[in-house]
């Protein structure tokens, strides 16, 4: 049986992640999740990584067909009890939160369809890419449910809650021009070129301090939970844990040297 999930290192320090069942448009059943889960938790104790990068296994489909992630195998979920419904969404909404919160940054190259989960998945990423073939939103409302991995809280945080409503009410798809122009994603690659775009953009944040990076995303994600008031002295708190580092140091040296720093995490 293949691989669920692909994991290939690419360069020094980032990680391509591949969901890996295109004969069923790269969709979330139990063993997929979990995959991605335990990937998740290497990530935080892999003290060499830098980015990671999640896409979709491209399969035998036409270039239009492809998809990132069609959301939950809804042929699985046909066989499941209401209990374990219940179980698959706590594990799904778990996996991404774990995603969101991996200490360093990671890249959803979107690669075609990304419906509900598929979507949910790109939203738990730091930053999003879509190639210009992509179909996405969260379409849970014309299944009679609503997004139940973190969709109906972070659209809103990324869009607006205005447009995130109207998204979810009305299930709409659409496509790599209109989640540009609406801030759901931040850059749009044609299809043969959005893995060197991902991986552009990868190496941009590789070559910086992995200490600065993770207390960056620390900040930025907690900070954005609470007042100004509670979030300006969380990022003071997280500068401070830069500054005994060898890291720091070593960026100074290399500057008044006029070389590239060498940074190790230390």
């Amino acid at each position: 049986m293949a691989d669920v999930l692909l994991k290939e290192r690419v360069d020094e320090g980032i990680l391509v992640l591949t969901l890996n069942r295109p004969e069923a448009m790269n969709c979330f059943n139990f063993d997929l999740i979990s995959a991605l889960d335990n990937a998740m938790k290497e990530a935080n104790f892999d003290m060499s990584l830098r980015c990671i990068i999640i896409t979709g296994a491209r399969g035998d489909r036409e270039v239009n067909k492809q998809a990132f992630s069609t959301g939950a195998d809804l042929k699985e979920r046909r066989t499941l009890t209401e209990n374990q419904v219940r179980r698959f969404i706590f594990s799904i909404r778990n996996t991404f939160t774990a995603v969101e919160q991996v200490r360093i940054p990671v890249i959803a190259a979107i690669n075609g369809y990304a419906f509900g989960g598929g979507t949910e998945l790109a939203l738990a990423c730091d930053i999003r890419i879509a190639s210009s073939n992509v179909l996405m939103g969260l379409t849970e409302t014309s299944l009679a449910i609503i997004p139940g991995a973190g969709g109906t809280q972070r659209l809103p945080r990324i869009v607006g809650i205005a447009k995130a409503k109207e998204l979810i009410y009305t299930a709409r798809r659409i496509d790599a021009r209109t989640a540009l122009e609406i801030g759901l994603v931040s850059e749009v690659a044609e299809s043969d070129q959005l893995m060197e775009a991902a991986l552009k953009l990868a190496r941009e944040i590789a070559k910086n301090g992995p200490i600065g990076l993770a207390q960056a995303k620390f900040a930025i994600n907690n900070g954005m939970e609470t007042s100004l008031g509670v979030a300006l002295p969380l990022e003071s708190k997280a500068y401070e844990v830069t500054i005994p580092t060898e890291d720091r140091l070593e960026a100074l040296a290399a500057f008044a040297e006029k070389r590239k720093p060498v940074f190790k995490g230390k």
